[in-house]
C-alpha cells in the first residue's frame, strides 16, 4: 500500500475566518478519515519559480490514496471546501510515495 499526500498552496484573503470556519473542523475531519499533518503555515519561500511566494501551504499524509479521495469527495469535506473557496485561492495536489 503506498501512502499519498495532499499538497496545498493557499493564498488567504481572510485568515482568522480560515482558521475559525474551515482549517479548524477541517483538522477534525482530516483525523477521522485517517489523515495526518505534516507541515502546515503561513509564508512559503520559493527557491524557484516564485508561482506560490508568501502562500500558505498544507502537507498531510493518508494511508494511501483511496482514503484520501474518500475524504476529499466525502459530504463532510465538500461542506468546508465551499467554505475554503470563499475565503482563499487554492491549488491542491496529490502525491503518492512508492517506497
Amino acid at each position: 500500500m503506498m501512502s499519498a499526500y495532499i499538497v496545498v498552496f493557499v493564498k488567504i484573503h481572510d485568515r482568522e475566518r480560515f482558521i475559525n470556519e474551515y482549517g479548524i473542523p477541517t483538522a477534525k475531519l482530516v483525523e477521522q478519515f485517517g489523515g495526518e499533518y505534516l507541515a502546515r503555515g503561513p509564508g512559503v519561500e520559493t527557491l524557484e519559480g516564485g508561482l506560490f511566494d508568501g502562500d500558505s501551504a498544507v502537507i498531510s499524509r493518508w494511508p494511501d490514496k483511496d482514503a484520501l479521495k474518500a475524504f476529499w469527495y466525502s459530504d463532510a469535506y465538500a461542506k468546508l471546501k465551499a467554505v475554503r473557496q470563499s475565503l482563499a485561492d487554492a491549488h491542491v495536489m496529490i502525491v503518492e510515495d512508492p517506497s
